[in-house]
């Protein structure tokens, strides 16, 4: 299954995102949504699992859960918004992965796109950076991969551009 992991659009989704969005089947969004009519147009292009995140209104919260565990292709995946990275885990998240034993761990919130793996908890961390344009973040970026047999496979960096070059928002 292709999956988009995207995060922290606050309220802005472009052309240069859409047209990774329509190619996979399953679009990922790690928190921080913004004006809730995005969802729908999320929802219009591919299915959409999400969670919500510190700048989301009512509307989203009461849309999509603070966590979101779930099974992709045989690959346990655990989806927050704000929960740290390998060595620097909220306790919040922390004791969610001790108690969930997740594959792959996401979060959104740093606006910063990493990768990481946790030895210790033998788990997969990402986190896609931010796609939108507000924050304090350099570059726009998402991430794309597929779940096949309980694998994460084909991870590819998709860099958008630098943050503040205005694109249409659609």
């Amino acid at each position: 299954m292709k999956i988009a992991l995207i995060s922290d659009t606050h309220s802005f989704l472009g052309k240069d995102v859409i047209k990774h969005l329509i190619e996979v089947d399953e679009i990922w969004h790690a928190g921080d949504i913004g004006n809730p009519k995005l969802i729908d147009q999320l929802e219009a292009i591919n299915p959409l699992k999400a969670v919500y995140g510190n700048i989301d209104d009512k509307e989203v919260r009461i849309t999509f859960p603070l966590n979101e565990i779930f099974y992709c292709e045989g690959v346990k995946v655990l989806m927050t918004h704000i929960g740290g990275y390998p060595g620097k885990y909220t306790k919040r998240l922390k004791a969610l992965l001790q108690k969930h034993k997740p594959d792959l761990y996401i979060c959104g919130h740093s606006h910063v796109c990493k990768v990481l793996k946790d030895k210790q908890l033998d788990l997969i961390h990402m986190n896609p950076g931010a796609c939108g344009h507000e924050g304090f973040h350099q570059f726009r970026t998402m991430l794309l991969l597929e779940c096949n047999k309980g694998k994460v496979e084909k991870l590819r960096l998709v860099e958008l551009g630098k943050r503040g070059m205005k694109y249409t928002s659609e």
